[in-house]
């Protein structure tokens, strides 16, 4: 379907976001852009609809050369279908107007035509009930479900996806992931810039990890998230799996910590009760037994999950402090609140603790939360 050779989008001189980048998509894949800000990934697919031409190098979509000047770009706007982060819908218009415009004026279809396409698309978005709604009308979930069907209504060979859930409410996240999931299943081509490294494993048959302005590792979602081969891709999985946090002193943004692990716990749906927990254990753990204990708090959290796990591990500073094995004995006599022990060790399956005299964090504890 494309074949992209060796193209570059160069900006200026300092903004290079795709150098020499090089591949092929075929008809059916569907594909997540994954990888660190800033590394092209919305460039890349601005390039491949020629929102945004590439600098250098071909792009060819079915044989033919979409980055020719004399290439008729209507044809490709036909045929590859962009849902923007932003929605960019006509607040002029009513849902099914926005829906069956575009079809009027770029497929020639009939007015009666264009609208019962709209319908049967909003039916299987979820939006039946809102044709004659405006966008003001709607909340931003259900302005991307519209987006989806307005771009689907054209018979695209292939759907662009740039970040579709980015500017949404993470409580309407989810609505638009199961339209873009029930989408995966039709067969429609499809390419998505995500952050929902769960979701890009979920529906994609193929992921391009990109770095350094290339696709860097470009394998199955097996490969990608469970056997990385690249360092880099390596790094990057890890990061998402995993945050840490340190606390040096007894005054700290506790509050602020909870709501950065609970964007990771969003970001890999490791949702119900270790989650829950894992949260009252932080909270027991450094503001009623370490932060009081240490005359200087040097301590290093880290919070790691994906959707089975949960671990919280503190290196800390100090003397000796074998909280692993205060919590394991109920009656160890500690000078800690014991509703604090208590609940940890309600909370925690497995403490480990390991005492590393040489480090500046001597105490290493690690707890798995159930």
């Amino acid at each position: 379907m494309f074949k992209v050779e060796n193209i570059t989008k160069r900006y200026n001189e300092n903004t290079v976001p795709l150098q020499g980048l090089s591949t092929e998509i075929n008809k059916g894949d569907v594909i997540s852009l994954i990888g660190p800000s800033g590394t092209g990934k919305s460039t890349f697919l601005r390039c491949l609809n020629m929102l945004d031409p590439p600098t250098e190098g071909k792009i060819y979509f079915n044989g033919e050369d979409i980055t020719d000047p004399k290439y008729d770009l209507t044809k490709l706007r036909k045929r590859v279908g962009m849902v923007f982060q932003s929605f960019n819908l006509f607040n002029h218009m009513t849902v099914i107007e926005n829906i069956a415009e575009p079809q009027i004026k770029l497929l020639g279809r009939g007015r009666q035509e264009a609208f019962d396409k709209g319908m049967d698309l909003l039916g299987r978005v979820g939006l039946r009930d809102k044709p004659f709604f405006y966008p003001a009308q709607l909340s931003g979930g259900q302005k991307q479900r519209v987006a989806i069907a307005r771009a689907m209504a054209m018979d695209p060979e292939m759907l662009l996806m740039d970040e579709p859930t980015s500017a949404l409410d993470p409580t309407m996240v989810g609505e638009v992931e199961m339209t873009i999931r029930d989408l995966a299943t039709t067969g429609v081509t499809m390419m998505i810039v995500t952050h929902n490294m769960e979701f890009a494993e979920e529906i994609s048959n193929r992921i391009f990890y990109m770095d350094q302005g290339i696709i860097y590792e470009d394998g199955t979602p097996e490969e990608i998230f469970k056997n990385p081969k690249k360092p880099r891709t390596i790094e990057f999985i890890k990061k998402q799996q995993k945050l840490e946090f340190e606390i040096r002193g007894k005054e700290y943004d506790f509050p602020g910590m909870t709501t950065t692990v609970s964007e990771l716990i969003l970001r890999t749906r490791s949702y119900g009760l270790p989650w829950q927990h894992g949260e009252l254990v932080m909270d027991e753990l450094l503001n009623a037994i370490l932060v009081p204990a240490l005359d200087q708090p040097d301590i290093l959290l880290s919070v790691e999950c994906d959707k089975n796990d949960l671990w919280i591990c503190a290196d800390y500073n100090g003397e000796r402090l074998d909280l692993a094995e205060k919590f394991r004995d109920k009656d160890s006599g500690d000078p800690f609140p014991r509703t604090a022990t208590a609940l940890i060790r309600a909370f925690s399956d497995r403490a480990d603790y390991a005492y590393k005299p040489a480090e500046p964090r001597a105490n290493c504890l690690r707890l798995h939360i159930v």
